[in-house]
């Protein structure tokens, strides 16, 4: 129970730490540039914990290409780039609260997409989420709305992931970390085709009424700019928050269960702001507090319904304690 509890507290301050390593970074590269590197690295780094199950379990690969291209266009592609664009134009703190309620998202798509009915304890933790989430983002007053979009966005598409990795892990019999590494891979190589496409002549002309969207789309560097000094951070972030940091979460839950795994997505919400204030020195306004204090009562509210459901399933003859619902 100690090393698993190790588990949860690594993964919990590396996942914590996310928003500031990127709002640090994207001073130094441009949004898809460092989604580019984050998740090869990651990808990498997750990829023997991968393989050593797909031969473990005797599963092919090659025939469940798409399901990767899928979900790597979804998370990688969109989902972390409107997640990058949302870190470099608004407060670390916000963004990191924002995209910590995509599970509010993952249980609307769970029923839309594959039909899992909605609890009632659920849906009391939905709503009380939205509640938080509108007084943070205080529609009356709002200052950064495209940032609040962006984030927005990226945590309703994140959802989208969460539930279609979950769908093709169900189906193939693939692992949470299986599921992840080739999503990393396959949405880096996408991220690749894209940065080549950049370089296109056509790419200057579709966003030239832009400087700013520009300098995120077109001639995209891979590695230019790249500097002796960027190499802890650009290692921080690939190998440290996106390699171990979904590496120590799916080794807490293999050795306990989802419940105390999900502990990280439940702390985060309040710890990532702290660290956005020593770190980056950025004001946490009352509302935003208000509204942070609503979001946890609303995971709270998920966890003890989850872990209830866990216990009762525990019980039952022939249970399966498998859940390969990918972290948020």
């Amino acid at each position: 129970m100690r090393r698993t509890l190790g588990y949860v507290l690594l993964s919990t301050l590396l996942f914590s730490s996310m928003e500031i390593a990127l709002k640090l970074a994207g001073a130094s590269f441009g949004a898809l540039q460092l989604n580019f590197l984050r998740f090869l690295i990651g990808g990498v780094i997750l990829v023997p914990f991968a393989m050593s199950y797909v031969r473990k379990n005797q599963l092919r690969l090659l025939p469940h290409l798409s399901l990767f291209l899928a979900t790597g266009l979804v998370c990688v592609l969109i989902s972390m780039t409107l997640y990058q664009l949302a870190v470099i134009s608004a407060p670390a703190s916000m963004v990191a609260v924002i995209f910590s309620i995509n599970p509010v998202f993952a249980l609307l798509f769970s029923f839309l997409i594959l039909h899992e009915r909605l609890s009632r304890t659920s849906i009391i933790s939905v709503v009380v989420s939205v509640i938080g989430l509108l007084v943070i983002i205080d529609p009356a007053h709002l200052s950064n709305p495209a940032g609040l979009l962006l984030a927005l966005t990226s945590a309703v598409t994140f959802g989208l992931y969460s539930i279609l990795s979950r769908r093709g892990s169900q189906k193939y019999g693939y692992n949470g970390i299986t599921m992840t590494a080739f999503t990393f891979i396959a949405g880096a190589l996408e991220l690749l085709v894209l940065i080549g496409l950049s370089y296109l002549p056509i790419a200057g002309h579709l966003f030239a009424h832009s400087p700013q969207l520009t300098a995120a789309f077109v001639r995209i560097p891979i590695i230019a700019g790249i500097t002796w000094a960027h190499l802890p951070l650009l290692a921080y972030i690939g190998i440290g928050v996106t390699g171990l940091g979904f590496a120590f979460y799916f080794l807490a839950m293999e050795r306990s269960d989802v419940s105390t795994a999900s502990l990280v997505f439940f702390i985060k919400p309040g710890l990532a702001p702290i660290m956005a204030t020593i770190l980056l020195h950025e004001n946490i306004t009352v509302t935003t507090i208000i509204g942070v204090v609503i979001i946890l009562i609303g995971s709270v509210i998920s966890f003890i319904n989850q872990e209830f459901m866990e216990r009762v399933g525990a019980m039952l003859p022939f249970h399966s304690h498998h859940n390969n619902m990918l972290p948020h």
